[in-house]
């Protein structure tokens, strides 16, 4: 995979090894990578969910997106669900992203994220702590989760379920004295129990961008760029868009919520959907793009 791409290895000890991630109990010896090398800078973990939900993706959009557009490096895990959904966002705000894979780094895992690991390469880093070619084992993306954590002084947790992969990356923040934040959720849902969990016990809550800028200012990581103005989690103009985002709905549900005849609601739902700032499921609802 990315033969195209630069390749490049650091081992412990070496100039470009990230300083942060040596500090570790047990840092990785040796990281093969793809992409910019200068991309493993201090800067912003971001994990949650495979299954991530409507509101995960977009809590994602809006956080790691204005962090991407502040200059600072979303890290994430590669994996589909929420992980993506940082890396892109990052990527669409014209940031640096960096994927830390459990797998070897030339390995596209899963296959079909092909074209999304094309991006991440050319715009920050593909990195692994396994060799060259080595194909996906469940005990290597645990492993993998510490290198999540250890690379950034702060780690944003999206949602996460209990017990799961991104509870345990949160874990291993904590016993390297990393910052752990969390984006809190419905009580009522599976994907949230962890993220909620967190808070419970001490992570701040982060519920819009300033939180997360005084978050990051607090730990000292400067940002490389002016900070977009900041944003709710919640945002937009609209009524309607604005409910969207919380409980994704049917035309005809909007239409009974807001009092509106459904000519009207079908035409800002097209012009919503449209632009972008939301999207039809196969279910026939609207909600988060």
């Amino acid at each position: 995979m990315l033969d195209h791409v630069p390749h490049f290895e650091i081992a412990l000890g070496d100039a470009g090894y990230p300083a942060l991630l040596a500090e570790l109990e047990q840092p990785p010896q040796r990281l093969y990578g793809i992409g910019a090398p200068e991309s493993l800078q201090p800067g912003l973990a971001v994990v949650g969910a495979r299954r991530a939900t409507p509101y995960g993706r977009t809590a994602a959009r809006i956080l790691a997106g204005w962090a991407a557009a502040s200059g600072y490096v979303i890290v994430s895990g590669g994996a589909l669900g929420c992980d993506q959904a940082a890396h892109q966002a990052a990527l669409d705000r014209g940031g640096t992203t960096v994927a830390v894979m459990g797998c070897g780094a030339d390995v596209c895992y899963p296959r079909r994220s092909v074209a999304l690991f094309e991006r991440i390469a050319a715009n920050g880093a593909i990195i692994s702590e396994q060799p060259w070619g080595t194909e996906p084992l469940p005990w290597m993306f645990r492993l993998r989760n510490r290198i999540i954590a250890g690379l950034c002084p702060v780690l944003l947790v999206l949602e996460a379920g209990l017990p799961s992969g991104t509870f345990g990356t949160a874990e291993y923040a904590l016993q390297a004295g990393r910052t752990v934040a969390a984006v809190p959720g419905s009580i009522f849902a599976p994907e949230c129990r962890g993220s909620n969990r967190l808070i419970a016990t001490g992570a701040p809550p982060v519920t819009d961008t300033s939180e997360l800028r005084l978050l990051l200012e607090l730990e000292g990581v400067a940002a490389q760029a002016d900070a977009p103005a900041a944003s709710a989690i919640v945002e937009g103009e609209d009524a309607v868009e604005r409910a969207l985002l919380v409980n994704p709905m049917r035309p005809d549900d909007v239409a009974r919520e807001f009092e509106m005849d459904i000519v009207t609601v079908a035409r800002a739902l097209g012009v919503l959907e449209a632009t972008g700032r939301i999207r039809r499921y196969p279910d026939g609802r609207y909600g988060p793009g």
